[in-house]
């Protein structure tokens, strides 16, 4: 079955362009397209979509907050934030949100199709160096002090699933954790899906803004 997916951009142009390009994959498909957040979260209603390539700058309602109230429905489609080098606030705020990742509007088209398919895949598209670099410019805009309630749950994991988790945090990959940790990386990806069934997250970009957020890894370090 092939990936429905949904533009949802302001610039007619852009959400061509994005068409085009899909409509060349046997397994893909648009199936809608919006010009603002508040208009993708109406057709969402009455649409199946697996995947919203989702802008962020957009009248009526922006991409972030858009992202918000489809990433709190139940049984949502991933999204997939649309950003600028200088437009990373917004980035951030949309993997706050409940995006799977955010990609740059310029992206060849080859990493855009590959970032479709690992998020509907169930992975993020975020790479581990990127999202560290994000977030320890970032991180300032974080909450201190106060943990939020998940961080209880933290006391849930194992030690080994704590350890996995700090290196995720730091910007690790599964490659690189299995060889600080000596495993093999079908483990790592193992503790990994335990880590975000127990903290109750949906990818590792979560599990990275989860550290920060509760002081478990700090700007810049461990």
């Amino acid at each position: 079955m092939a990936i429905r997916v949904m533009l949802v951009d302001d610039q007619v142009l852009l959400r061509t362009g994005f068409r085009m390009v899909l409509a060349a994959q046997p397994d893909m498909e648009v199936v809608a397209e919006a010009g603002d957040g508040a208009e993708a979260i109406e057709i969402l209603r009455a649409t199946a979509v697996d995947v919203v390539l989702m802008d962020v700058r957009m009248p009526k309602l922006d991409g972030v907050e858009a992202t918000r109230r489809i990433c709190a429905q139940p049984d949502p489609p991933k999204v997939l934030i649309l950003t600028t080098f200088d437009l990373d606030e917004y980035a951030f705020s949309g993997l706050k949100a409940g995006a799977s990742g955010f990609m740059l509007k310029d992206v060849p088209p080859g990493e855009l199709l590959a970032a479709i398919r690992s998020v509907h895949s169930g992975d993020a598209v975020v790479a581990p160096s990127t999202t560290r670099r994000l977030l320890d410019r970032f991180s300032p805009m974080l909450p201190s002090g106060t943990p939020e309630p998940q961080h209880k749950n933290v006391a849930k994991l194992t030690e080994r699933e704590r350890e996995v988790m700090l290196l995720v945090a730091q910007g690790l990959s599964n490659g690189e954790i299995a060889g600080r940790l000596v495993l093999s990386e079908a483990t790592v990806k193992t503790h990994v899906g335990r880590i975000l069934t127990k903290l109750s997250l949906r990818d590792r970009v979560q599990v990275v803004v989860l550290a920060y957020e509760t002081g478990l890894v700090r700007a810049g370090g461990g």
